[in-house]
C-alpha cells in the first residue's frame, strides 16, 4: 500500500512491561531472552527497569541485565527509570536510551507513582537533565482515558506531551494504559500532535491492533510491543497486555513495511517466553501462526 510509514521503529518492551506483572525471572534467563530477540532482527529493546526491587521484585537485577546484554552495532537498549536517583544508577550502566512516565490521570499517578501529576513532570524534567546526551522518551500513561477519571480530553493530553517536549523530552510516547483507545480517538490526538509522536497500545478490549494501522495511516512510525503480547498495569484493574510484538509485525509485512524482524524466529521467541512464564501467552499470532500457515481440520 502507497502513503504507509516505512521504515517502522518497533521497539520491544517483553523485557521490562512485559516481565515486570509475572512471577520474577533470574538475570540469566531475561538475559537470553533479550539475545533472542536479537537474533530475531530486534534492534530496540527496554530492557529493564531501574526501580527499587521492593516495589518491583520482577525487575531485580536491572544493572546486571544491563551488564550482560551483547553490544552490537545498530541496537539501542533502553531502561525505564522513575526519578533521578534511578536514571544516574542506568546511564552508569550505559543505557542508551532512559523512558520516563508521566500520567495523564491525576488518581493513575498517584496511585502508579505516589506522586501528582505536577511532580511527575518536575521529575521528569529532572531526569531529561541529567541524561545528557542519552536521549529520554517522556510516555503519557492513561493517554486515552483513566480509569478512575474517565476520558481525558484530547487537547489536555497533547498539551501535557507538548510541556514535557519544551522541558527536555527527546521524544515523547503515548500510552493506551488501560486499553480506551479506538481508532477515532487516535485520529483525535494525532491531529493535535502530528504524527511524530510513539504509541503504546494495549489490547484490554482487543482493538490495540486497528489503533496501531490507524495510526499508521496517519504517519506514525514508532511503536512500543511486547513479545507474546505480555504486559499490563496493576495500577489499573482489567488492563491487558502489550500489543504483542509477533502480531504487529505480521501486520507490517503484509503491508510491505520495513521493519528488519524476521517474523518466523520472533513467534519462535514467543513460544520460548511462553515457557519462561509458564503459561500460554495472548498473542493471536503466536497461537495461530503467520497467515500462511495453513487452517487444521
Amino acid at each position: 500500500m502507497s502513503g504507509l510509514p516505512s521504515p517502522v521503529d518497533v521497539r520491544e518492551v517483553g523485557p521490562r512491561d512485559g516481565l515486570q506483572a509475572e512471577a520474577p525471572v533470574d538475570v540469566a534467563t531475561r538475559v537470553a531472552m533479550i539475545e533472542s530477540l536479537l537474533d530475531a532482527g530486534v534492534t530496540h529493546i527496554e530492557v529493564a527497569a531501574f526501580v527499587s526491587p521492593r516495589a518491583v521484585p520482577a525487575m531485580a537485577g536491572a544493572g546486571d541485565v544491563l551488564a550482560s546484554v551483547p553490544r552490537r552495532a545498530g541496537v539501542v537498549y533502553a531502561a525505564l527509570v522513575p526519578n533521578v536517583k534511578g536514571a544516574e544508577l542506568a546511564l552508569g550502566a550505559g543505557v542508551d536510551e532512559l523512558t520516563v512516565t508521566v500520567s495523564a490521570s491525576e488518581t493513575y499517578s498517584r496511585r502508579n507513582v505516589r506522586m501528582s501529576v505536577e511532580e511527575s513532570i518536575v521529575a521528569a524534567a529532572d531526569i531529561c537533565a541529567v541524561a545528557g546526551g542519552v536521549p529520554a522518551d517522556v510516555i503519557v500513561s492513561c493517554a486515552f482515558g483513566s480509569p478512575y477519571e474517565g476520558d481525558i480530553a484530547p487537547d489536555e493530553v497533547a498539551a501535557l506531551g507538548r510541556r514535557l517536549a519544551e522541558q527536555g523530552a527527546a521524544r515523547v510516547t503515548y500510552a493506551d494504559t488501560t486499553g480506551m483507545a479506538t481508532p477515532r480517538r487516535i485520529d483525535a490526538l494525532v491531529d493535535l500532535t502530528g504524527a511524530d509522536i510513539g504509541l503504546h497500545l494495549h489490547d484490554t478490549r482487543g482493538t490495540a491492533l486497528v489503533n496501531a494501522y490507524a495510526a499508521l495511516l496517519r504517519g506514525v512510525r514508532r511503536f512500543d510491543t511486547a513479545i507474546g503480547g505480555l504486559g499490563g498495569s496493576p495500577f489499573a484493574s482489567g488492563a491487558a497486555g502489550n500489543l504483542g510484538t509477533e502480531d504487529l509485525v505480521h501486520l507490517l509485512d503484509d503491508l510491505g513495511i520495513e521493519t528488519g524482524i524476521d517474523l518466523e524466529r520472533l513467534i519462535a521467541v514467543s513460544r520460548e517466553v511462553a515457557g519462561v512464564v509458564d503459561h500460554d501467552v495472548p498473542s493471536r499470532v503466536a497461537g495461530a501462526g503467520p497467515r500462511s500457515t495453513p487452517a487444521a481440520g
